[in-house]
């Protein structure tokens, strides 16, 4: 019928029909109308809603992806001579798109629900096709997803017999409550951002999963070091493959689960790599172990007895066998740390050392290296020879003494850097990595267990490793893990950076 509704009719047709079939011809097409402006509503409405899930689902796959978040700066422009700010007239401000080109963009198209009337005329105002355009940074807070596993069971259609299930997606921990990703997070939250797990279990609550219980995220940073130790064995060899060595340490508290309560992380590093072990002493046995099947020719270090004892332990084994002996190299900053506690007390008699350890540093930074340690040298024999004047006009106890005294036994340790240019002038490096374990240990107090100890070493190296090689720690510890998984080489955050560099050249 409605289709022949819509079939031509002839003029003079109209004319045969009555007065009541015209009636109902006309009715007719009114239903028509009717029907297909009821369909058009509908359709603009779920079109309407589908744009409304497509932009809902954009921002979750944002979310996912975890990208929200890009490096920032926080320099302050140039000052004027009045003291105020002003900024670069020549500099154009970039927008968020060209600042951050890797982060997904998400448009939104804002119209009026009613058109405008023109001020002019007063008629009804149309889409003249032109958009203004203006973008902004946003981010989507943490959301938490259930993520409901069906693994399929295939039968025989022949003989009924038998089911062979699909196999489980690999995780790092099989039956866990708890994703790969989530896993991640929590183990990164704490050791890179230095959250506790109780803040990141409020932090969780907030976003409405309240009841997170926290020893079950903590069993799940040990399952991760376990899933990962053989990436921290092989930052251990990287390690132990350089010929200088940073070494230091820092107490780590004990609350429970053993006799001794005072522990100690020890780190060891390169400029490729860093590895720390928890140890129940501060005994120079823990080095000597490091050192006595290393390539380490020079260990970097403060004046700590136990270094020594490592050195000389190292040594009489690599006599034995016939390797290059171990030279100590103490650091500078060290030494310059004890003028500078004198000052407070002795201001005229330390300005002099500390004035020469500000021209050794500045010289430091010169590419001649003949020329920066020619006088670098004189800059030492001249702090040598002027703590000789003075020292028995002081007390053997007063601070600038005490610290000229560290100055002039140590000398040939700090000293020895000048002799070659890959030999540090201090231990910095290594007292930079140990900033986030200290900060951690004030953080979270100490690790209840032997287990937590070793899991902190673990998780420690990787994630310190990662910022020397300049690695986005998040980036890697998702790709080693998608590694592990699919049985591929493993690969420390050095060569996960030579392999990036590697694909953009």
């Amino acid at each position: 019928m409605q289709q022949q509704l819509f079939e031509p009719i002839p003029c003079d047709k109209y004319d045969l029909l009555t007065k009541d079939e015209m009636k109902e011809l006309a009715k007719a097409y009114e239903d028509v109308i009717r029907q297909l402006q009821d369909k058009l509503e509908k359709q603009a409405q779920e079109f309407c809603k589908s744009e409304q899930i497509r932009f809902l689902l954009n921002e979750q796959i944002i979310n996912i992806k975890n990208k929200l978040f890009g490096k920032s700066s926080e320099k302050s422009g140039k000052k004027s001579t009045d003291g105020k700010t002003k900024k670069d007239p020549r500099k154009r401000v970039l927008l968020p798109s060209e600042r951050y080109p890797n982060l997904d963009i998400i448009e939104k198209r804002v119209e009026l629900d009613k058109l405008p009337t023109c001020s002019c005329c007063q008629k009804e105002m149309e889409d003249s096709g032109l958009t203004e355009d203006s973008e902004y940074l946003t981010s989507i807070p943490r959301r938490f997803y259930i993520v409901k596993q069906r693994r399929v069971k295939y039968r025989c259609s022949c003989c009924q017999e038998g089911l062979i299930t699909a196999p489980a997606i690999p995780r790092i921990k099989a039956g866990s409550s708890y994703s790969d990703e989530m896993v991640i997070d929590v183990a990164l939250s704490k050791y890179c951002d230095l959250i506790p797990v109780e803040r990141y279990t409020d932090m969780a609550s907030r976003g409405g999963v309240s009841g997170l219980p926290a020893n079950t995220l903590i069993q799940g940073t040990h399952n991760l070091a376990d899933f990962l130790d053989p990436v921290y064995k092989k930052i251990k060899n990287e390690v132990m493959n350089s010929k200088v060595l940073h070494a230091d340490e820092t107490p780590h508290r004990m609350l429970e689960g053993d006799k001794k309560d005072h522990w100690f992380l020890w780190g060891f590093s390169t400029e490729k790599a860093s590895y720390f072990e928890a140890h129940d002493t501060r005994s120079g046995s823990v080095a000597s172990e490091i050192i006595k099947s290393s390539s380490c020719e020079y260990l970097v270090s403060d004046v700590f007895s136990g270094y020594a004892k490592a050195v000389n332990d190292s040594n009489i084994y690599r006599r034995e066998n016939n390797l290059p002996l171990v030279i100590n190299i103490y650091c500078n900053a060290h030494a310059r740390r004890k003028f500078k506690e004198a000052s407070k007390r002795f201001e005229k008699e330390s300005a002099f050392f500390l004035w020469c350890y500000q021209k050794i540093y500045h010289l430091e930074k010169q590419k001649d290296f003949k020329n920066r340690r020619k006088w670098q040298r004189l800059y030492f024999k001249a702090m040598e020879r002027h703590g000789l004047k003075f020292k028995s006009c002081y007390s053997s106890k007063s601070t600038i003494i005490k610290a000229f005294n560290y100055f002039s036994k140590n000398f040939d340790e700090l000293t020895y850097f000048l002799k070659f240019e890959d030999i540090p002038i201090d231990n910095n490096a290594q007292e930079r990595l140990m900033r986030n374990p200290v900060i951690g240990r004030k953080t979270w107090y100490g690790t209840h267990s032997p287990r937590g100890a070793e899991t902190n070493a673990v998780l420690f190296s990787l994630v310190e490793s990662c910022k020397i090689n300049k690695v986005n720690p998040r980036e890697y510890f998702r790709d080693i893990v998608h590694a592990v998984h699919e049985k591929r080489p493993i690969f420390t955050p050095n060569e996960y950076l030579q392999s990036k560099l590697a694909k953009n050249a």
